[in-house]
């Protein structure tokens, strides 16, 4: 193959065609930044909270969060990395070295909080006892942990907007998995920026990479020579989200464009999808032991750390 720009030797073909290394690094690059511009993900103004793990889509929206703060001249020292060290044997301890060494690399300052501080017990062994009597999996248990000390320490540390890395294959999963669980009170708080509106207490997320496939972002990866762990985390295929993903990849290999269309079909309804779940959604409240945000009087995380204590 072929560059379309230059003839130089190809390493990726794209829907308008296949670029060398130096072309898609600049391709890719470009596609965040227009991402962040276009949907207004930043200002100069935000003390900004990377999401990171140490895995390849965290270190890739960690270095081109950085980068374009410097591009645009936007002080650094309002960027910083927390990490979620969930508990995971022979796992997430080798994405943290990583990530260590990342930020230290490029002088982004990082904090890392587990499931072992926050509430007394790694998810390896939390999730058996907590859903002892039910047959949910151990991912039900670890977005709850990972969402709520996210926004708790986050909003600790001043920040005014998360960054995730999410990317449009974890984007296109997250529509269908609501659609197939008909989980219509959700389904207008995805997109670049998750959430209907700003809300007091919830730390605005946002997703610099959402215009990214998983393949494009693995690749940038590579190229950069970024030092990644690419293993996935253990639990990952037992989760509903893994058949989704199995399914996606299936009718993408079959027909070519499945997910971008889901996307592009999703932002067409996306002002239709917030302006209706403004209208059915009920206020925010706090939770009545940890005074987080919640929508119930006890909130997901104080009612896992009460079965914990028992």
């Amino acid at each position: 193959m072929q560059c379309e720009k230059c003839n130089g030797k190809a390493v990726i073909t794209l829907q308008h065609g296949s670029l060398c290394k130096p072309h898609f690094i600049t391709y890719f690059e470009e596609k965040v930044f227009k991402t962040i511009n276009k949907f207004r993900l930043i200002d100069r103004k935000d003390k900004i909270c990377i999401a990171a793990s140490g895995g390849k889509d965290s270190l890739t929206v960690l270095y081109l969060t950085k980068k374009y703060l410097d591009h645009y001249h936007i002080p650094s020292e309002h960027l910083f990395a927390l990490c979620v060290d969930e508990g995971i044997a022979n796992y997430r301890q080798h994405t943290i070295i990583d990530l260590q060494e990342f930020c230290k690399e490029h002088k982004i300052p990082l904090k890392v909080i587990t499931s072992q501080e926050e509430f007394g017990a790694p998810l390896d062994e939390a999730y058996p006892k907590i859903n002892k009597d039910t047959k949910k999996k151990p991912c039900n248990v670890c977005g709850v942990f990972r969402r709520y000390i996210l926004n708790k320490y986050a909003r600790q540390e001043g920040a005014t907007k998360v960054i995730t890395g999410h990317n449009l294959d974890d984007e296109a999963q997250a529509i269908m998995m609501n659609m197939f669980k008909a989980n219509t009170t959700l389904a207008g708080r995805l997109g670049p920026i998750s959430g209907i509106h700003e809300q007091d207490g919830f730390v605005q997320r946002v997703k610099p990479l959402y215009k990214c496939t998983e393949k494009e972002v693995r690749l940038y990866t590579l190229l950069k020579g970024f030092k990644i762990d690419y293993t996935e985390c253990p639990y990952s295929q037992l989760g509903f989200r893994h058949k989704v993903q199995v399914m996606l990849n299936d009718f993408e290999k079959d027909f070519r464009g499945t997910k971008q269309g889901i996307i592009k079909s999703y932002l067409a309804m996306l002002p239709l999808l917030k302006q209706h779940d403004q209208q059915t959604n009920d206020s925010i409240k706090s939770c009545k032991t940890c005074q987080e945000p919640s929508n119930k009087e006890i909130c997901n995380a104080c009612e896992m750390k009460e079965v914990l204590a028992q």
